[in-house]
This record gives structure tokens, C-alpha cells and sequence, in this order.
């Protein structure tokens, strides 16, 4: 799995100052992490939702489309004069180009559903190794530490989608659009691929360290592990 990195917000004057030493500065480090994990979910959040606004009024703006193209069928008027072409094939165009950018965003709000599927892993995940006294309070640290690193990524995922989103407005071409969305597509599938193996593991970890075959079944059970 890739390795993830995460950066805490400590500043050198703080570290100059120092930390609570022992169980107290452990406690205050893993507070730090949630609180980043919490704020990395609200971009999250807030990013998501944009996009999402933006494919539900593309989804409306689909449906005038549709039913002006086929009002107007021009490509099958054959006796168009030069004046008639002249005439309405920049409205046709200008109509295919919003159909191509609707087309975009279909794509796009698909990889809002896995950035949403990446969030509830996480949320899944945490809840239930919170509760498994299996791990320690320093695998839980590491484990969130994991995380951050992994929903940052996936927040600079959002933004290259964004990218695209405002390139209707700007100038871009196609080509790039699409190179910009499959590269954004492809880390998200990895994201959200680290994420499952990173918990499967750490499901596995605490299988093994059951002590007798009901504790394993209740794991199991808890886990959806088959």
C-alpha cells in the first residue's frame, strides 16, 4: 500500500516550548490528529456538496437540452439553404458543446459517490476499532495517522475534479478535461483501495489476537468478515 504522509500542525515555536510528557502528550498528539481528520472531512464535505449542486443543475439543464435537440433535428433537415445553416448551426453547436460538459459531469458525479464511499470506509472503520480492545491506544494513534494522510489525498483529488468543473468558464480543451478526471478518477480508486486493504488488515490483526472461537465469531459478526 502506498505510503501515506501527514504533516501535524505543530510549529517550531511550539516544539521549542515542548509537549506534555508520557500518557498526557499522547493523548494531546491524538487529539491534534482528530482534530485534523474532522477538518480534512469538512472539506471534504463542503466540496462534495458543491459538485453535487453542480451535476443537479446540469441534470435540469440536460432535460431543456434534450428536448431542443429533438425539436430541432437538424441533421436530419436535408434541404438546409446556406442561410438556414448559417443560421442555426452556432445554436447547434453551442448546444453540443453543453451536452459534451453535461457528459463531464456525469463522470464527475460518480467520483463524488466514491470520494462519499472513501468518508463512510473511514467512519466505519474508526468507529468500530475504537470499541475493539484489541489495540492499543498507539495502533489507534498510527491508525489515524494513516487516515489524515489518506483523506488529504482525496481532498487534493476534489480539487483537480473542481479544476474541471471551472474549466467551463475558462478555456480548456477537451482532451485535457478528460485527462484531468481520469487522473483524479484513478487516485480516488486508489484512495478508497488503501483504505479497504489498510481496515482489512487491521480487522485481521485483531482476529488473531482472539483468544477462543466465540471471541473470533463475535469479530466476525462485528466486522462482516465471512
Amino acid at each position: 500500500m502506498k505510503n501515506y504522509m501527514v504533516i501535524l500542525p505543530v510549529s517550531a515555536m511550539t516544539i521549542c516550548v515542548g509537549l506534555p510528557s508520557g500518557a498526557t502528550a499522547q493523548v494531546a498528539v491524538l487529539e491534534v490528529i482528530k482534530a485534523g481528520v474532522k477538518k480534512v472531512i469538512r472539506a471534504v464535505d463542503l466540496k462534495v456538496q458543491r459538485l453535487q449542486n453542480e451535476t443537479i443543475w446540469l441534470q435540469n439543464a440536460q432535460k431543456v437540452l434534450e428536448n431542443q435537440l429533438s425539436k430541432l433535428k437538424l441533421t436530419e433537415i436535408a434541404d438546409w439553404t446556406e442561410k438556414q445553416k448559417d443560421l442555426y448551426s452556432e445554436y447547434y453547436s453551442s448546444l453540443w458543446k453543453v451536452k459534451s460538459a453535461i457528459t463531464y459531469y456525469k463522470r464527475v458525479k460518480e467520483l463524488t459517490v466514491k470520494q462519499v464511499a472513501i468518508v463512510d470506509e473511514y467512519k466505519w472503520a474508526i468507529g468500530l476499532f475504537q470499541k475493539d480492545k484489541h489495540f492499543s491506544v498507539d495502533e489507534l494513534d498510527q491508525m489515524q495517522k494513516v487516515y489524515l494522510g489518506i483523506l488529504e489525498e482525496s481532498v487534493k483529488n476534489l480539487d483537480q475534479v473542481l479544476l474541471v468543473v471551472n474549466s467551463f468558464k475558462t478555456q480548456m480543451s477537451d482532451a485535457k478535461r478528460l485527462e484531468i478526471i481520469n487522473a483524479a478518477a484513478d487516485k480516488m480508486e486508489q484512495n478508497y483501495t488503501d483504505l479497504r486493504k489498510y481496515n482489512s488488515g487491521n480487522i485481521s490483526l485483531s482476529i488473531q489476537r482472539s483468544t477462543s472461537v466465540d471471541e473470533v465469531a463475535k469479530l466476525k459478526e462485528l466486522y462482516g468478515v465471512d
